[in-house]
């Protein structure tokens, strides 16, 4: 017995081995989506790239380091992401079981009371004098389909594709965190730089309306004038309740991506004495498939394409299944374990081809085969959008750079005209108007170029993310 059932399993197993074949052709990932180069770079054929780095070697400030440091540790979407990445996981290991067998062990008792006008029920009494059948069966059955076109194998592909794609997932988000992290940190340097220049500037304009008093009691001027430099003075005022204001609003956004509750925010340097990199190792951009992690997950999420067309185009298929039963059967409990007279065996085996459900199954394969069409253009648009936000960074660092030297000129030209005013105005060689305007001037550009200094910075660090870095 157990000679000829491992003769009619073995047989099939075999087979299958010999012609088991993939019924459909899988999609590469197109070639020409990437360009030779980005625009606003030089032409260069160097993979290195600052998105190899590691965020602790890309960042130098500690205080933003310790902050990024605490958001991948803590941050509540990243943990979100990996529970992704575990129940993927599970998944994956799940479709490595496609191909073995189903085993079940099954005990069974029943008793059957015919009625004794039954033909069963007279035979029973005829033949054995009773009035009941008693059955009692204890064994192991085993069920297994043959993976004759691959479907197992592509189910097994498509999970382990989205295995890979949950932890691009989770790549591609800690990617954000970091820049934000990053972004949130020097906008707070800002902020606190804008703070300290609107408090100079009242204490400036407070100056000035020391002289214009004075000039007021002399009768050189007019009480407008005393009224337009209180005004300006409360208009810079103003500035402080609104920039602490922001402060406290972006230290409370900083504690979120951190997974903390609101609280302030460590400053161990200033603004003006973060360097702004000069980051001119880019790569190429075919290399954005291997550090981007949003174009790796659109690449894998091909696959899954690729996968889940094989396993609807086998389902139009035969299906080759095994069944085999065997163990302990008696009608008598007695008899139950009398070995070998109560040991049974079956074993069956057959193809299936689905006939009315065809349609079905064909719409089924169709959809798979556009969804897969989508997969393809998806990757192409997650790479016009990482090569475009490449050049973007690129543009913004170039042009962000001649404007801070434009409008550092124009803050030291104001401050020599703040003084030539004063000096010209004490001497009544120039109206308090001229004073008054050089002063509001003066603080309008400071704080464009604490604002332009933010921007540098930022825009390094979107440079940083939008080749991939952060998630190292």
């Amino acid at each position: 017995m157990k000679k000829y059932i491992t003769k009619i399993v073995m047989v099939p197993i075999l087979i299958t081995t010999i012609i088991s074949c993939t019924v459909s052709k899988d999609i590469e990932t197109p070639k020409d989506a990437f360009p030779e180069n980005f625009r606003n770079a030089s032409v260069s054929k160097d993979t290195a790239s600052i998105g190899d780095l590691e965020w602790k070697n890309f960042f130098t400030e500690k205080d933003v380091i310790q902050l990024i440091d605490s958001a991948v540790a803590k941050n509540n979407d990243l943990q979100i992401a990996t529970k992704n990445i575990e129940i993927a996981q599970y998944r994956f290991t799940q479709s490595k079981w496609g191909n073995v067998p189903q085993v079940n062990l099954f005990v069974t008792a029943n008793t059957n009371n015919p009625s004794d006008n039954s033909f069963t029920g007279r035979t029973l009494d005829q033949a054995l004098g009773a009035k009941h059948i008693d059955d009692f069966s204890t064994g192991v059955s085993l069920s297994w389909e043959a993976d004759i076109w691959g479907k197992i194998k592509n189910q097994k592909k498509g999970a382990f594709a989205s295995y890979l794609q949950s932890e691009e997932v989770k790549k591609a988000l800690q990617t954000t965190i970091v820049a934000n992290v990053s972004s949130g940190y020097y906008n707070l340097l800002m902020l606190d730089a804008q703070l300290e220049i609107a408090k100079k500037n009242v204490q400036l304009i407070d100056s000035t309306s020391t002289i214009i008093k004075l000039k007021f009691d002399a009768g050189q001027v007019t009480s407008l004038a005393i009224q337009q430099s209180e005004a300006q003075k409360l208009n810079a005022a103003q500035l402080v309740p609104l920039l602490e204001q922001n402060i406290a609003i972006q230290e409370n956004a900083l504690s979120v991506l951190t997974g903390s509750f609101p609280n302030s925010k460590k400053r161990s340097i200033v603004l003006g004495a973060v360097e702004v990199k000069n980051n001119a190792s880019i790569g190429i951009p075919s290399s954005l498939v291997s550090r981007r992690p949003d174009v790796k997950s659109a690449e894998l999420a091909l696959k899954t394409a690729n996968a889940n067309v094989g396993i609807t185009k086998a389902d139009l298929y035969p299906a080759l299944r095994i069944t085999a039963q065997g163990g302990l059967n008696s009608f008598e409990s007695s008899n139950w374990f009398n070995i070998p007279a109560s040991l049974f065996g079956t074993v069956a085996g057959g193809l299936t081809q689905p006939l009315l459900n065809n349609k079905k199954l064909k719409t089924q394969y169709n959809i798979a085969v556009a969804e897969r069409e989508k997969a393809v253009l998806s990757f192409r648009q997650s790479v016009l959008v990482a090569v475009s936000e490449v050049s973007n960074a690129l543009v913004k660092v170039e042009k962000l750079n001649q404007q801070q030297y434009f409008l550092q000129e124009r803050v030291k030209t104001l401050h020599q005209a703040i003084k030539n005013s004063k000096m010209l105005f004490q001497n009544g060689m120039a109206e308090y108007l001229e004073v008054l305007s050089a002063q509001a001037n003066l603080l309008q550009s400071e704080l464009e170029l604490a604002d332009i200094k933010r921007a540098q910075l930022t825009a390094n660090t979107e440079l940083y993310r939008s080749l991939g870095g952060g998630w190292r």
